[in-house]
């Protein structure tokens, strides 16, 4: 009999045990469902929006995050800042953002954390190879016999590369108008165009196929990359965590290698 009463015990405690489980899981401890705590920190898959001109530096950021968080995934989606803004205004799913403006930012401040500025960046004349149109400068952006491609007014390099050219007074009238600067550069490169303005870490990525023509600092645009957390994010202890990261030492020196300005 008392073996008996000692396997119902048994059972029972283990059927409680298993019905505990789930409500501790369940449990409100800060942690959104999407993050699972370890010995590491905290594991999610996040997405990341990123404006295009970081492609190449964070998909090195990225492999130097998951190697440092095992068990975090983290997968980029690059656009132009403005079709970023419009992702995330559609509920698109996704854990943090980063843009190449303050502006696009923060039209989205009901959207978005708290931003953080990361790096910052200049503008660049990229040709082609060995610049065989000659271009020196701004001004002869203007000459109506070369080919200039710029980004769209709406995209933040093409609205940078009008300011300086406004302030310079300085008539382009681009062959076309792209959707972000990974495009321009693509046109230089391809020889659809004589020459663009880019970021000067976009001309970098590039140097066996554009040449990277200087603009004086005073002539030019600083192009700040501010990063925050969304709201609607399922990972949102992972997304603070990486968004906090971007700014360390470790992350900062991915960057600037890359050729960008510190915040």
């Amino acid at each position: 009999m008392s073996v008996t009463f000692t396997g119902r015990r048994t059972a029972a405690a283990l059927l409680t045990a298993a019905l505990l489980v789930p409500l501790a899981a369940c449990g409100s401890d800060g942690k959104d469902a999407g993050d699972k705590a370890t010995a590491y920190g905290t594991e999610a898959d996040l997405t990341v929006l990123a404006a295009s001109s970081l492609t190449d530096v964070f998909r090195t950021a990225g492999a130097a995050y998951e190697k440092a968080h095992p068990g975090t995934k983290v997968t980029f989606s690059f656009a132009g800042s403005q079709e970023l803004a419009a992702q995330v205004r559609q509920g698109a799913p996704a854990d943090a953002l980063v843009t190449a403006d303050a502006r696009t930012m923060d039209g989205l401040g009901s959207d978005t954390g708290t931003p953080t500025v990361i790096a910052k960046n200049r503008l660049v004349i990229a040709t082609g190879k060995g610049n065989p149109e000659k271009v020196e400068n701004l001004k002869e952006l203007a000459d109506p016999g070369l080919k200039v491609v710029l980004a769209a007014p709406e995209v933040p390099v093409g609205r940078y590369s009008q300011q300086i050219l406004d302030a310079q007074k300085i008539d382009v009238k681009p062959v076309s108008q792209e959707p972000n600067v990974r495009a321009v550069l693509s046109k230089v490169e391809l020889g659809e165009a004589d020459a663009g303005l880019v970021y000067r870490t976009d001309a970098t990525t590039a140097t066996d196929k554009v040449d990277a023509i200087d603009i004086p600092d005073a002539q030019n645009a600083v192009a700040s990359y501010p990063a925050a957390t969304l709201k609607t994010s399922k990972n949102s202890e992972a997304a603070t965590a990486f968004v906090t990261w971007l700014s360390t030492p470790e992350a900062q020196k991915i960057l600037t290698d890359a050729g960008f300005q510190k915040p």
